[in-house]
Formats: structure tokens, C-alpha cells, sequence
């Protein structure tokens, strides 16, 4: 039997399918809103609002600031990982992202459903 040697946290398919799945999300919700766009010429304040005043196109944005949250945390998490070996150091700059993020999407949240 051949052992494992230890290192790294073993994240791989899992990282993998994250940023796939995220991307895929992301690429549906900008192909949709460019052929929104396209279809509204000129867009009107009007078209805009009454597409983000549906409930469906809030929870479809919302999606998006999700996957992109979670796109963006993969791809820090990697980068951090990787290139900052000191534990103290990578330790901030993750909890810095997190709280990025996590600013970010309660910001998104009081945006969509403010309007």
C-alpha cells in the first residue's frame, strides 16, 4: 500500500466544482441581462426598474452575488494558500476577504430588496 503524504487541505473537486458551478451561474445571469439590454433599446429607467422589481429577477441577482462570493473566495483562499506561507499574515488576509465578502453581499441584499 502506497501512503499519503501529508500537505495541503485537500480541497481539490470540491474548489473544482465551486468555481465551475459559480462561474456557470454568473455567465447565465450576465448573458441574460446583455440580451435584456439589447432587446431594451434604448433602455429606460423604466425597463430597468420593472425587470428588478419582479421577485424572480431579485432572487436571480442575488444568485449571482452568491456565486460570485463564493467564486471569489475559492480563488483568494487558492491564491493565499499558496503564496503567503506565514500563518499569522494568511490568517488576516483571509479573515479581511471574509469580511469583504461578507459586507459585500449584506450590502447586495439591502440593495435588492430596498428598491
Amino acid at each position: 500500500m502506497v501512503g499519503r503524504g501529508v500537505g495541503g487541505a485537500h480541497y481539490g473537486l470540491r474548489d473544482w466544482l465551486a468555481q465551475r458551478i459559480s462561474a456557470a451561474i454568473m455567465a447565465i445571469y450576465m448573458v441574460f441581462l446583455v440580451g435584456f439590454v439589447v432587446v431594451h433599446r434604448p433602455l429606460q429607467y423604466g425597463d430597468w426598474k420593472g425587470l428588478f422589481d419582479q421577485v424572480w429577477m431579485r432572487i436571480f441577482s442575488l444568485g449571482f452575488v452568491i456565486s460570485l462570493c463564493i467564486h471569489a473566495w475559492v480563488g483568494m483562499r487558492n491564491i493565499f494558500m499558496d503564496y503567503v506561507r506565514a500563518t499569522g499574515p494568511r490568517l488576516l488576509l483571509h479573515v479581511s476577504v471574509i469580511a469583504a465578502l461578507a459586507a459585500y453581499f449584506l450590502w447586495a441584499v439591502q440593495i435588492l430588496w430596498s428598491l
